[in-house]
């Protein structure tokens, strides 16, 4: 069995209430598997996992504060032709097991957006649901436990199903132990879902695939950190 990154650490913390320090500063960690990195920003504190190096991230002026999520830094982080995804709230909440209330879902799931997206970005990937709407889970950034959901209709005749069916969700993990949800900021209904059934925000993240130059793992002439380097 591989050792977990080192990221999901600070995200079990986060669950738990125990955060980096609010100093400003930027701690850098190894990229993530599957050719991901990310940027995650705490209160006053940052964590990028990327294959540059400590000195190439501290180039691009990030900090604890914001600029670890400033649009000029991640594209420098991506390089000129790699993907960025939206800047999401992270929220965390726990599981309350039991009996399963969702059943697992197939149809149509192999091909719809949303099992794809958790498919192409996550492991172990399965897909329940019912008349409401549609719950993923997987092992998602860092191999932390994620939840994404999508309901049927997403309009005024939905109202309420979302709660309805994230509550049911997280009857899915176990009593007591973490999941965790990114949602993107405009989108207030389901921010207000996730909410309202009481997940509570812990920072911020973006994912993304970078393109660099094919020197290693790293930029040019620049390793990539083999260990967890702070940067102020």
């Amino acid at each position: 069995m591989s050792e977990p990154h080192p990221l999901l650490v600070r995200f079990t913390d986060a669950a738990e209430g125990r955060f980096p320090p609010c100093d400003g500063g930027v701690t850098v960690l190894p990229p993530l598997p599957g050719g991901l990195e990310c940027s995650v920003a705490f209160t006053g504190h940052a964590v990028v996992a990327t294959a540059l190096s400590a000195a190439e991230v501290r180039a691009g002026r990030p900090d604890g504060f914001g600029a670890s999520l400033a649009p000029g830094f991640l594209r420098r982080l991506a390089g000129p032709g790699g993907w960025i995804d939206t800047v999401d709230v992270t929220l965390t909440a726990r599981g309350t097991g039991g009996p399963a209330r969702l059943p697992e879902w197939t149809e149509g799931a192999d091909s719809h957006p949303r099992v794809l997206r958790a498919r192409a970005l996550r492991s172990g990937v399965t897909v329940h649901g019912d008349a409401r709407g549609l719950v993923t889970l997987a092992a998602g950034l860092a191999g932390r436990r994620e939840l994404s959901i999508e309901l049927h209709a997403p309009d005024e005749k939905a109202r309420g199903h979302g709660r309805g069916l994230l509550t049911d969700a997280l009857s899915l993990v176990p009593e007591g132990e973490p999941v965790f949800a990114a949602v993107a900021p405009g989108n207030a209904r389901s921010l207000r879902a996730f909410l309202g059934c009481g997940f509570v925000p812990v920072g911020s993240e973006v994912l993304l695939r970078p393109e660099r130059p094919a020197t290693g793992c790293g930029a040019p002439g620049l390793g990539a950190p083999t260990a967890v380097e702070e940067q102020r």
